[in-house]
């Protein structure tokens, strides 16, 4: 199993797939990365060389932001929609649905599991 930016790809899929597991490299990037490189797309992530491994990690570091950073990125910014107060940022403090969804019915995945309201009693 290549290991890449602290993350483990697996070695048995083809390289345009395995990269899918890095956060922030989807399907087009994947593809873009491997061409970028001069790589066969059906090679498996096993067969890599190391230095195939290096150019790889290279592209990826000079035109991508990937993982921590990324990651980092994202919560910043939710961070000052909440700061300024602004409908999005309030839908995130809430636990709410940010992008215009209908939470009347629907919404569980955000808003959590409903509330129970009261058991029938046996008389």
């Amino acid at each position: 199993m290549p290991r890449l930016l602290g993350v483990d790809i697996p070695g048995r899929k083809r390289i345009e797939y395995s990269l899918r597991y890095i956060h922030g490299i989807g399907p087009t990037k994947a593809k873009q990365i491997v061409k970028e490189a001069g790589l066969d797309s059906a090679k498996r992530a096993d067969d890599l060389t190391p230095d195939e491994l290096r150019v790889v990690l290279g592209i990826i570091q000079e035109n991508h932001r990937v993982e921590g950073d990324l990651r980092r990125e994202v919560a910043q910014n939710i961070r000052r929609l909440m700061s300024v107060n602004c409908y999005r940022g309030n839908r995130h403090k809430r636990g709410l649905p940010v992008r215009g969804q209908r939470t009347k019915t629907n919404a569980r995945t955000r808003k959590g599991s409903k509330p129970s309201v009261g058991g029938s009693r046996k008389k």
